[in-house]
């Protein structure tokens, strides 16, 4: 895929660290002009700064979950550069882990708010401008947890599950518009997010793989970068499994 995203602009949300991080930087090496889009700003500008050697890099404080935030930061993304030909929706938390029935109702509501509401929000502000060149890339990144159903993570379950389903929405909306719209669903992949979670629930997660380890946010990075291209020309609405085999469907 060398140079695939050559002069292309690109959005990753949630990318100050983790899986965002490693996406952006595979982007920023693909030719990609990115801006990082973090609720955590000055992590997001050191983000941006150590990627600027892989490429052309900023950031943008940015809370997905607010209207008001995704809103400000897509009118300042479109003046600085024009147009954005590719939006990542990453940003994500995991939420505490608990039954159903003991789950915080304020933690069920922030994880739905920031990883199922802030994928629909900056889907409804950045693609009416690819819209009108008739050109765009949105890769949804959701999880098995949204196909399967982890125990004790309902609400990150349901937010998943529901990045899934609009995924397939948008898509087949913009079908035959030129602006395509993906996801992926990875198994767990060993970040910062895992100090949200217990060892018990993350031992949970590694015996349900196949291939008995942890995915690499290499290639997590890899398959969205491929979504994310010209290469990716006749799939819409899809889900791309990376789970190291646990779900094949």
């Amino acid at each position: 895929m060398d140079g695939a995203l050559s002069g292309r602009r690109a959005v990753v949300t949630g990318a100050a660290r983790g899986i965002g991080f490693g996406i952006a930087k595979r982007l920023a090496a693909e030719g990609a002009a990115v801006t990082i889009w973090d609720v955590d700003g000055a992590q997001g500008e050191r983000a941006a700064a150590e990627l600027r050697g892989a490429g052309e890099v900023d950031a943008l404080a940015v809370d997905v979950s607010d209207a008001a935030s995704v809103d400000a930061a897509a009118r300042e993304t479109l003046r600085r550069h024009g147009r954005v030909d590719v939006l990542v929706n990453n940003a994500g938390i995991a939420g505490p882990n608990a039954k159903t029935w003991e789950y915080p109702r304020d933690a069920w509501q922030k994880v739905l708010d920031i990883d199922l509401t802030g994928a629909f929000l900056c889907c409804q502000t950045l693609v009416p401008s690819m819209l009108e060149r008739k050109y765009g890339r949105v890769v949804n990144v959701a999880s098995i947890a949204g196909k399967e159903g982890n125990p004790n993570a309902s609400a990150y379950s349901a937010a998943k599950a529901g990045v899934i389903a609009l995924t397939k929405s948008l898509g087949k909306e913009l079908a035959g518009t030129g602006v395509l719209v993906n996801c992926v669903t990875p198994a767990a992949v060993e970040t910062d997010i895992f100090t949200q979670m217990t060892r018990e629930h993350i031992q949970f997660m590694l015996s349900k793989i196949p291939m008995g380890r942890f995915g690499a946010v290499d290639e997590v990075a890899a398959l969205v970068a491929w979504l994310a291209s010209e290469d990716c020309s006749f799939s819409t609405g899809a889900v791309f499994d990376i789970s190291g085999g646990r779900a094949t469907y």
